[in-house]
């Protein structure tokens, strides 16, 4: 998922931009439906409001539990007066508020979180309001699509590759005097060194603690993990071939693994596809 996005509500393209692993919405942009030149000041006019300090408050009791009370009474007692005026980084720097982040560089503005950043739409404009809502849902709808679909064709390559370990495992693992039930198991065993190495668990204790499931533990996986279960499995029918024993292949195995993993999740914004 690209960190910065943009949609088009009423003519006004509006950024969102993933922080926290959450969606942020550009407050600067949705100001611009109302004043084109000087929307820190629609801002700054919405935060001296007191129903918007109130809300405020309670979004941020609510999300963040270092959130200063103190400092936030201070804010409310002084909100709707004539001579209150309050700029979201004031407001950030004295309360330590997370739902509102003031951002500089190139997507530099005030980005808010998608449940402020409607309520701010809704006090400047509910026709506004209404079209950003839209808009978002349409942009999150798209991406669940895309996820849903890299997340197949994901699964395809792990399938794929699984061919290549187990032809691997019958050349070198499967001696030719053993029965069919036999033959098996030791695929089995295999495929578990792998759900042991990544997951942690073996296909049975997966089960076990998830009676209910209509699909396996890797019908479950994230992309990422499906992304190191497809490397695994190119990468274990290359030890087998090297004559490595179970115990030395699961060790590597497992270190690759984490270091992939860690690597992927660094530097992915994946959610988790149940």
């Amino acid at each position: 998922m690209a960190k910065n996005r943009k949609i088009m509500v009423k003519g006004i393209e509006v950024k969102i931009n993933l922080m926290q692993e959450t969606d942020y919405i550009s407050l600067t942009d949705i100001a611009r439906y109302q004043e084109t030149q000087h929307t820190n000041d629609v801002i700054r006019n919405w935060l001296r409001n007191r129903n918007t300090i109130e809300l405020l408050g309670l979004w941020e009791s609510l999300h963040n539990p270092d959130f200063k009370p103190v400092e936030f009474d201070g804010f409310r007692k002084q909100a709707g007066l004539n001579s209150f005026v309050l700029s979201p980084k004031k407001w950030i720097e004295q309360t330590g508020a997370i739902g509102i982040i003031s951002k500089s560089g190139r997507y530099g503005g005030t980005y808010a979180h998608q449940d402020i950043a409607f309520e701010f739409a809704s006090w400047m404009s509910v026709e506004f309001k209404l079209y950003l809502i839209k808009e978002f849902q349409r942009l999150k709808a798209e991406e669940n699509d895309r996820l849903q679909l890299d997340w197949n064709l994901q699964r395809t390559l792990t399938k794929v590759n699984y061919t290549i370990h187990t032809d691997a495992i019958k050349e070198r693992l499967i001696p030719p005097e053993l029965t069919a039930q036999q033959k098996a198991m030791v695929y089995a065993t295999e495929a578990d060194m792998l759900n042991v190495a990544l997951f942690g668990k073996t296909a049975a204790q997966w089960r076990s603690a998830n009676p209910e499931a209509k699909g396996n533990m890797r019908d479950d996986a994230t992309l990422e993990q499906l992304v190191v279960l497809s490397n695994l499995e190119s990468i274990n029918a290359v030890l087998i071939r090297q004559g490595l024993t179970s115990q030395e292949r699961i060790e590597q195995l497992n270190q690759i693994a984490i270091t992939q993993m860690t690597s992927l999740l660094k530097n992915s914004s994946i959610k988790k596809l149940k």
